[in-house]
């Protein structure tokens, strides 16, 4: 006696597609798009702005090669010299610390951490993260001038911009650690390389790229910052190379010594100094995070 085995139906290869997922899909795509427009409506709003206002004294050739020590509050003329060096001296000093100090707490959080001290570790790095400006500031002023005793300067100011940067630079950098293979951490344990040595020459130059994106944008971060400029140092019209000594300007503290001291009408000294000193700080950190992107991309790792 023959048995005939039955086959099951096939599956048909496409399904159509019913009216109710094609709403579902099209009411989704426009909450998208929805988002998408009031993200970058708000953004481009504001860059104009800058822009459309800030542009009038850019053009001057003395806004580039001169202070405003030279000239009255009130007078026409002058330049940003003094507060585009003390911006890119704090924050070059902020870097140089919170980098450092950033790359190895998270290389301890993703290569190293376990237990009690990884979770106080990430504790710590989350409250830091939402401590607000002027609370560094606070403490920076406790610490280095009421306790140390040691005088307002723009060093104090990077040491403020530090306790901003860190968390940042923490954060970003495990991200990208983590996202680097373990197979390439195996295969390197496997040859017999050293831990250290794996971090160093592997994942480290994996990584580099994405860690260089998030330091340029903690640098971003906190070149803008007010607050510790408005505590930790004077304002000075005039050129200051020293970081550790005297008073020393900001852009931020340019816009804000301004509003304090000039009109605000539109077409006045005071307002055309203001955007002309946001416009420049916008152009400052684009070049920084465009140099970062060029760099990132000549270290990343090349496909073969």
């Amino acid at each position: 006696m023959s048995t005939t085995l039955e086959r099951p139906a096939a599956t048909p290869a496409f399904q159509q597609v019913s009216a109710g997922r094609k709403v579902k899909n099209a009411f989704a795509t426009v909450l998208v798009w929805l988002s998408f427009l009031i993200a970058v409506v708000p953004l481009v709003w504001v860059l104009y702005t800058v822009i459309a206002n800030g542009i009038k004294r850019l053009p001057f050739s003395n806004w580039w090669t001169e202070d405003f020590g030279s000239v009255l509050p009130d007078e026409v003329g002058g330049g940003v010299l003094h507060a585009v060096i003390g911006t890119l001296l704090q924050g070059l000093v902020c870097a140089v610390i919170a980098v450092p100090i950033g790359l190895l707490v998270a290389i301890y959080l993703v290569e190293y951490g376990r237990g009690k001290l990884a979770k106080a570790t990430t504790f710590m790095v989350d409250i830091l993260s939402g401590v607000p400006s002027i609370v560094a500031a606070l403490f920076i002023y406790a610490l280095w001038i009421t306790t140390l005793g040691l005088p307002r300067s723009g060093f104090a100011v990077s040491l403020a911009l530090v306790l901003l940067m860190i968390p940042v630079v923490v954060r970003s950098a495990e991200e990208m650690l983590r996202i680097v293979p373990d197979d390439l951490r195996e295969a390197s344990y496997a040859l017999g390389v050293p831990k250290w040595k794996t971090i160093m020459k592997i994942v480290l130059p994996t990584a580099l790229s994405g860690i260089i994106g998030g330091i340029m944008m903690a640098l971003a971060r906190v070149m803008g910052e007010t607050a510790p400029l408005l505590v930790l140092v004077g304002y000075s019209a005039y050129v200051n190379w020293n970081i550790f000594s005297g008073e020393q300007a900001a852009l931020p503290l340019v816009m804000n010594n301004e509003r304090a001291t000039n009109s605000m009408d539109p077409g006045s000294v005071g307002f055309d100094r203001i955007w002309g000193a946001a416009l420049t700080l916008v152009l400052i950190i684009a070049l920084i995070n465009l140099l970062a992107t060029v760099f990132s991309r000549l270290v990343a790792p090349k496909k073969k």
